[in-house]
């Protein structure tokens, strides 16, 4: 057993045996898997010919790791394991959707004919456990809305940080709300979890959460259940094996038991998910629970310029809860990094990006990243400005919000007509005021705005017009051009950097490389273990620079520069003196 020496110096178990010292088996000469095998990297082959038994892979951003996942089954089944045997676990539904694609065009019909190698998300299996299992799996219950009728006084935010309790309690600590029922100290989120689980068992349906959790209850209680879950799962691959929930590992290794022939792909540098009840430790520790858990390693970045790897892998080593790894970049990477000094505010750094792409004749996608939505909306109303079709994934603008016509028509009804613009729709903010909601430090913004936020808002759209009648038809322009540009197929992406795991694109910018941007001030303040909650941050800045294909350029204010930014370039290259300042 050797061991593997973080960043800085911490120490973490596992069986890692390089190519030359693994034990070997021939390369099949027919079958599917010959002729992709033959076209593998070494490092690739050796992570998708590892001998049976508990193997995790480590695969850094753009190492090739769904190829690695589908050589690796076609492999198993060209070595004689039945496809009806073979489980693949993805971490969304697009993910399997393209590891199932990859599957089919690599086996062919007739090696992978419908039900034979199953390809799941978590919860899609176990829906399936629980519906073959003769249990209830619908009404699946909306945990937003049903909190809302419950806790009607609560705020968004409020509610929402319930939400995590309640999945806290149902996955990772696994609560029996019977039990939080008889306890006489139980708190307000203790009881509110008791609220809820009672509300979810009057509708006779289960909530997302449940799908895991009443599974896995399932098979531990039920031993015939479980051994034919078991065959069915005898060769278990499971992919971001850094963002499981100790509910969904559970579940994996219970599957895998006896012969634990579990192939788990993951990278502990992109475990980005904290507030989805992931945590870094569970991958780095994953020896103590699979002895004998063979590590091998995708050493090859094929995505990135070499320039973008080199800063990127410079940042993310400032962690302690990491792998000690090796990363480089392909043998063709070409591109470029750049670095955008700029004390200018998001809309305007849009601005000159797309001046710059646009004079660039850049090719191929686009993407603007951001830390959170709240940052983004400047860009996607710069795009409005520019004319620039968009696409964007749960971002949603103030303006679209249907507060901004009852601010609109509060000021009509209830403001002096002879008053200015910005004393009516001041008097309307002043009339409505409240506490406002803090954007989450996750990158979700708030889906519940106060008519006192809005207001504030409309204060700052209304300085340029004369009246109200104006502002409203201004706003209603705004909306109809919005329609137009924000398109399913443009080429331009608006995302937060938690919503690109996943993806790539040919240029990316980040516009909020910034002190005050990244890292997210309330993710840390927020957070139990602050410094944990920083290294997640900066691994978040890692998955975002590692989106690029073709070019990075990094937007950051030169005199409050993120200390991300001082940590993977020297202060010269910023702009800065070695003091850290201009």
């Amino acid at each position: 057993m050797s061991n593997v020496r973080g960043a800085s110096g911490h120490r973490f178990a596992g069986d890692r045996r390089e190519i030359g010292e693994r034990e070997t088996r021939p390369m099949p000469t027919s079958g599917p898997s010959s002729n992709l095998l033959s076209r593998l990297a070494p490092d690739q082959r050796a992570a998708a010919t590892a001998p049976p038994g508990p193997v995790l892979c480590i695969a850094p951003a753009g190492s090739g790791k769904t190829t690695t996942l589908v050589a690796r089954v076609a492999w198993l089944i060209d070595g004689g394991a039945d496809p009806g045997s073979i489980t693949v676990i993805a971490f969304n539904r697009r993910a399997a959707e393209e590891l199932s694609g990859r599957l089919d065009a690599v086996l062919g019909p007739e090696r992978r004919p419908s039900g034979t190698v199953r390809v799941r998300t978590f919860h899609a299996l176990g829906r399936e456990i629980l519906r073959e299992a003769g249990h209830a799996v619908e009404p699946l219950v909306d945990r937003g809305s049903l909190l809302a009728r419950l806790r009607p006084a609560w705020s968004a935010a409020e509610r929402r940080r319930l939400d995590t309790a309640i999945s806290r309690l149902k996955l990772d600590l696994r609560a029996d709300p019977k039990a939080v029922a008889r306890d006489p100290e139980a708190g307000p989120i203790a009881r509110a979890f008791v609220d809820y689980d009672r509300a979810v068992g009057q509708t006779g349906g289960l909530d997302f959460d449940d799908l895991i959790a009443r599974a896995l209850l399932l098979l531990e209680d039920d031993a015939d259940l479980r051994a034919s879950w078991r065959a069915r799962s005898a060769h278990l691959l499971v992919d971001e094996a850094q963002d499981l929930d100790r509910s969904q590992l559970d579940l994996a290794l219970l599957l895998a038991a006896p012969g634990n022939n579990i192939f788990l792909v993951g990278d502990d540098d992109q475990s980005i998910y904290g507030w989805r009840l992931a945590d870094v430790r569970r991958v780095l520790s994953l020896a103590s629970a699979l002895p004998g858990l063979r590590r091998v390693d995708l050493t090859v970045n094929y995505r990135c310029p070499a320039p973008v790897i080199d800063r990127a892998v410079r940042l993310v080593e400032h962690n302690a809860e990491r792998f000690g790894k090796t990363v480089r970049p392909g043998p063709t990477a070409s591109g470029r990094l750049l670095l955008a000094p700029s004390p200018a505010d998001p809309r305007r750094r849009t601005h000159a990006l797309l001046d710059r792409w646009g004079s660039d004749d850049a090719e191929g996608t686009l993407a603007i990243l951001a830390r959170t939505n709240r940052e983004l909306e400047p860009a996607a109303v710069a795009c409005v400005a520019a004319g620039q079709p968009f696409r964007s994934s749960g971002l949603r603008l103030i303006v679209e919000s249907p507060i901004v016509d009852q601010v609109l028509e509060c000021a009509s009804e209830r403001t002096d007509p002879t008053q200015p613009l910005l004393l009516r729709i001041g008097r309307v903010q002043a009339m409505t005021a409240s506490p406002g909601e803090a954007v989450d430090g996750d990158g979700r913004d708030d889906d519940q705005l106060t008519e006192s936020e809005v207001a504030q808002t409309i204060l700052g759209w209304a300085a340029g017009y004369p009246d109200l009648q104006s502002l409203t038809a201004s706003v209603a322009a705004f909306r109809a051009r919005l329609a137009e540009l924000a398109a399913g197929d443009a080429r331009l992406t608006l995302a937060t950097a938690h919503g690109t795991k996943g993806l790539e694109f040919d240029h990316v910018a980040v516009l909020s490389m910034d002190a005050t941007s990244f890292p997210n001030a309330k993710a840390i303040i927020d957070a139990n273990e602050p410094e944990r909650a920083l290294e997640e941050e900066r691994r978040l800045a890692y998955v975002a620079w590692t989106r690029a294909r073709r070019s990075l350029t990094l937007a950051y204010d030169p005199d409050a520069p993120s200390p991300f930014m001082l940590e993977a370039f020297d202060p010269a290259e910023l702009g800065l003196d070695y003091d850290g300042v201009r």
